[in-house]
């Protein structure tokens, strides 16, 4: 049962930022300190993509686990309330970000989906950020 009243929860889900979250900010902040030059969500390419690396013809999409339903991962589970339609809206999300990122595949983009959950482990955001910067210059 929710504890919030359904106008609370509305008002509060719509207060959360699709873009210019912090790990986003993090990512792009990582990259900046690396010597990488970027674009922020570059409205002329599919799914408007959260990094744009012109150079190295990259993208990378820095997705909430939630949002974007990530298998396998703590933060991504259904709520307990409202499940039909919650169950709905994430199945919508991923189905449009496979169309997105096949269309980027398809005009030569390479395209990286960076996990909001690869920073919440201190021991483990440095390795992936790691592995971020070689799969950029891969």
């Amino acid at each position: 049962m929710d504890s919030l009243t359904p106008e609370k929860r509305s008002w509060n889900m719509s207060r959360i930022p699709s873009k210019n979250t912090k790990p986003e900010e993090l990512v792009r902040k990582f990259l900046f300190s690396k010597g990488f030059r970027y674009r922020k969500n570059d409205k002329r390419l599919p799914g408007k993509p959260d990094i744009v690396l012109p150079k190295y013809k990259t993208v990378i999409f820095v997705n909430g686990c939630f949002w974007h339903n990530h298998k396998d991962c703590q933060g991504s589970r259904l709520p307990k309330t409202n499940t039909d339609f919650w169950g709905r809206k994430l199945e919508v999300n991923v189905v449009r970000d496979q169309n997105n990122y096949q269309l980027l595949e398809q005009k030569g983009w390479k395209v990286i989906i960076f996990w909001e959950c690869y920073l919440k482990n201190k021991n483990t955001t440095e390795r992936r950020l790691g592995e971020l910067i070689n799969a950029i210059k891969k």
